[in-house]
């Protein structure tokens, strides 16, 4: 990897509305900005304007809740139609307590809430509704690599990312939901150390360390800064999706 690396949030990227083009939108505000994308660059894109472009809005109104939502609503103390919402994008419930709940999404992540939103997205007439993930957050990002690779004539790699909590640390951080064309976990197994002893276990979790960082940019609140690009990464493994990070049930210790 290189011993410098470069993150640079996208200015003037408009608020997103179900049907936007989204990659002509980020590479029209990069033109405007003139920041063009190098072979190597990789694009971290925040999970809630790929969500918005996709129309993954529900609005609570027309969701009527299960006795099992109705239970669990009243232990959690949250809306129950919010909670019905979670459940229809969840597997399993791993755990839960007031105001908590942390659930496997139907695409593997263990995270809270399925990762389902109400902040920074409009209420349209007053009526409360709520943003689900990406339908399929690695193919989104195949699809906005090819877009970006042929609008700058390059080869980069994109990240979608959002905020995950974590056991034993307080707070929220940037992991990658989807990724193309970087090694999203980098295995080095086998590889020496500095002493030439063997690596034999680690695995580096590439794409997370990077969302986490343009997270920073990025922030939680009305930053209004959904588009990072980052610069001066180099890899010598193949890519990988961010599928790869995702750890299967059988080997997780903690359900």
């Amino acid at each position: 990897m290189a011993k410098s690396v470069t993150y640079h949030a996208v200015p003037g990227i408009p608020l997103i509305a179900p049907g936007d083009d989204l990659a002509a939108l980020i590479v029209e505000s990069l033109n405007k900005a003139e920041l063009s994308l190098l072979s190597g660059d990789i694009v971290v894109i925040a999970q809630k304007i790929v969500s918005k472009a996709e129309n993954r809005y529900v609005a609570l109104k027309d969701v009527v809740p299960s006795d099992k939502a109705r239970m669990l609503a009243d232990q959690v103390g949250k809306d129950a139609r919010y909670i019905e919402v979670v459940l229809s994008e969840s597997d399993e419930v791993v755990r839960h307590r007031p105001n908590v709940m942390i659930v496997a999404h139907r695409l593997g992540f263990v995270m809270a809430n399925a990762g389902i939103d109400q902040s920074n997205i409009e209420h349209m007439n007053g009526e409360e509704r709520v943003l689900l993930l990406p339908r399929d957050p690695d193919g989104a990002a195949v699809q906005l690599k090819a877009r970006f690779d042929a609008a700058f004539s390059a080869k980069v790699g994109v990240i979608i990312n959002d905020s995950f909590g974590r056991p034993w640390r307080n707070g929220v951080v940037g992991v990658a939901l989807g990724a193309a064309g970087l090694p999203s976990l980098l295995d080095m197994i086998g590889e020496p150390d500095m002493f030439g002893r063997k690596m034999q276990m680690t695995e580096i979790a590439v794409a997370d360390e990077i969302a986490a960082g343009a997270s920073l940019l990025m922030g939680q609140a009305a930053e209004c800064l959904p588009v990072v690009v980052v610069r001066g990464l180099t890899f010598d493994a193949a890519p990988r999706s961010a599928s790869a990070l995702v750890r299967p049930r059988e080997r997780d210790m903690f359900r």
